[in-house]
């Protein structure tokens, strides 16, 4: 019996050791940092963030992912609920993104700041303060991947169309087209052979024809200053300038007495000559129209009113 209690005794100082241990290295192991509560909401897509992932911020651990759920007040939005220690400089411009750890593809958050001042995001249980999740490297590959490949697409139909079979017979047409344009223009030297031989002689000629108009020059300036010479001739005193001169004046005197004497007689002796053609055109008409008054002579006038023997005309 004493054997037994021994035992027994032994085996519950064990047990009663062994959970004393445990309680001292819980003790001990206890985390007595300070942490507030932060959420991130947002639509992306989330591969590889678990709960406990690590929270840093710049680089430097400052928390953990408590949990990962929907968000029941908005169909499709994710919450991601995060403990963050006390002093990490969280600010109303502090922005999460998903990191990545080397090529094992397990994901972490991670915080930066647009700007630094900014005055800190205060959080606590009743008012959990949230943080905008901005898309990441991956996020940001994948869209830009998907953009060049919807530009190769394109550029790729654009290469097909070019390709096509009657863009091929243009393109072969236009190779020969310009293959036989190559051609003339390698004839055109050999036409131009014979011209360029004659170069020297159209130059030579160029030569002469250039003396010939210095020589024509030297002429004209010779003919000028004769000309120079006869001009000043001519306006010398005494000379054909002034004696036409004096003529003209002669001839203008001459004209002013034939306009003050001569030409009143002549315009009186017109005047008179008219007077008598009419006379004779009434005499040859009156005969034209009474020939026999040459015999019988005038007719009596007709006597007008007041004049004795005027019959007034009757109706």
């Amino acid at each position: 019996m004493e054997n037994r209690s021994y035992a027994l005794m032994t085996g519950f100082f064990t047990v009663a050791l062994l959970v004393a241990a445990i309680l001292v290295g819980l003790w001990l192991n206890r985390d007595r940092t300070e942490v507030h509560p932060y959420e991130i909401v947002t639509t992306q897509t989330i591969p590889g963030l678990n709960p406990q992932a690590t929270v840093r911020y710049r680089g430097l651990e400052v928390g953990r992912v408590d949990e990962i759920i929907f968000d029941p007040r908005v169909t499709g939005q994710i919450l991601i609920k995060l403990s963050i220690e006390e002093g990490a400089p969280v600010t109303t411009t502090t922005f999460a993104s998903l990191g990545y750890q080397g090529v094992t593809g397990i994901a972490f958050i991670q915080l930066d700041d647009d700007r630094t001042g900014s005055p800190l995001l205060a959080s606590d249980p009743q008012h959990v303060q949230r943080i905008p999740l901005r898309a990441g490297l991956l996020d940001q590959l994948e869209k830009r991947g998907l953009a060049i490949l919807e530009k190769t697409e394109r550029i790729t139909d654009g290469l097909n169309n070019i390709l096509s079979t009657e863009n091929q017979d243009k393109l072969t047409g236009a190779i020969d087209h310009i293959s036989k344009a190559a051609e003339a223009y390698g004839e055109i030297p050999k036409q131009l052979q014979p011209a360029l031989a004659r170069l020297p002689a159209i130059t030579n000629k160029l030569d002469q024809t250039m003396g010939s108009v210095n020589d024509l020059a030297a002429n004209a300036n010779r003919t000028v200053q004769n000309y120079d010479r006869l001009a000043t001739g001519l306006q010398a005193p005494g000379g054909p300038v002034e004696r036409a001169s004096a003529a003209i004046e002669s001839l203008g005197g001459v004209t002013a007495d034939l306009e003050l004497h001569t030409l009143p007689h002549v315009v009186e002796m017109t005047d008179e000559a008219k007077t008598s053609l009419r006379a004779v055109r009434r005499t040859v008409t009156n005969l034209g129209d009474r020939p026999q008054s040459i015999l019988f002579g005038a007719p009596t006038a007709t006597p007008g009113p007041g004049e004795p023997g005027f019959v007034p005309p009757t109706k």
